[in-house]
């Protein structure tokens, strides 16, 4: 069987941020407005997003995975702009998306990003109208993509993520149901599952209940973003290690001290009785161009 390709990014923190009103800017967002004017806008491109998804289209993967952060400070204005991008991509059979802490990033924006990007966010079977809900389980070809939500409001200068018991318990009822003989099960969310003691401002808060979870029921690899850099993690599951893989911004700019604009591939396919992956890590080359720059067996 030939492979079944996935793409995957993260974090595109789509610009330029709309001009908000001065209703808009009170509380946290008056802290990301300054961040994003004085920092955030040289480092998130609009021309560093559009090169990589011109990319992406071109290796024509069979489906594209996006774990959160499309928008910035939560504007109603960036949320329309974000769908509108989203669709340019793809439709919901052809991408599956999670929200990111910036999809959250006020209290009054909490349930924004499951109103606007219902459509991506159902679980097969799921009638047109129905509200979205977290966990969602898609079939695509041999996968079965569960996706979370991590996204929560925080107070300033926090960026945490919390899944909660209602999702944690829904999460063990899936995988218990789901063969790994059947599906290649890939775990869709923004935060990591393990946090740096300096970053723990930033960290998932019930990392470890998720952590123990996998631990019993399973899972064959686990795509999150949040932390802006390349990182391959290897977590104890039920029948050995699982890898747990995050990328860059995919709006982040080549400026020489972070890691710039990339994304993944994954070549799934089974060989015999187990599965097999692959992935091909894709970044901007100094010309314009893209390339690989590195290709690793993770099972």
């Amino acid at each position: 069987m030939s492979a079944y390709v996935l793409a995957h990014l993260s974090d595109p923190h789509l610009a330029p941020l709309p001009q908000p009103s001065a209703r808009e800017i009170i509380g946290k967002r008056v802290l990301g407005y300054l961040n994003w004017t004085r920092n955030r806008h040289t480092f998130h491109l609009r021309e560093a997003l559009d090169g990589l998804i011109a990319d992406v289209k071109a290796q024509k993967p069979d489906h594209i995975a996006i774990t959160g952060d499309f928008v910035n400070i939560s504007l109603d204005a960036e949320f329309k702009q974000a769908i509108a991008w989203l669709r340019t991509v793809g439709t919901p059979d052809q991408v599956s998306v999670i929200p990111g802490n910036h999809d959250a990033y006020v209290a009054a924006m909490r349930d924004r990003f499951a109103s606007d990007f219902a459509d991506y966010l159902r679980s097969d079977g799921s009638s047109s109208g129905s509200a979205a809900t977290f966990p969602y389980v898609q079939r695509r070809g041999p996968l079965a993509i569960i996706g979370l939500s991590t996204a929560v409001p925080t107070a300033p200068f926090m960026a945490t993520g919390k899944l909660g018991t209602q999702q944690l318990d829904a999460l063990e009822k899936i995988l218990a149901g789901l063969s790994p003989d059947d599906a290649f099960r890939v775990l869709l969310i923004h935060h990591p599952l393990d946090t740096d003691r300096k970053r723990r401002h930033k960290r998932l808060k019930d990392a470890e209940a998720l952590a123990a979870l996998l631990r019993r029921r399973g899972v064959d690899l686990v795509l999150h973003g949040h932390d802006h850099r390349h990182a391959t993690v290897w977590l104890d599951g039920i029948n050995g290690k699982f890898p747990v893989v995050g990328v860059p911004s995919a709006s982040a700019a080549d400026d020489g001290k972070h890691d710039s604009a990339a994304y993944n591939l994954f070549e799934i396919s089974r060989e015999a009785d187990h599965w097999r992956c692959d992935m091909r890590v894709r970044t901007s080359v100094k010309n314009g161009g893209w390339k690989d720059v590195r290709k690793t067996r993770l099972i």
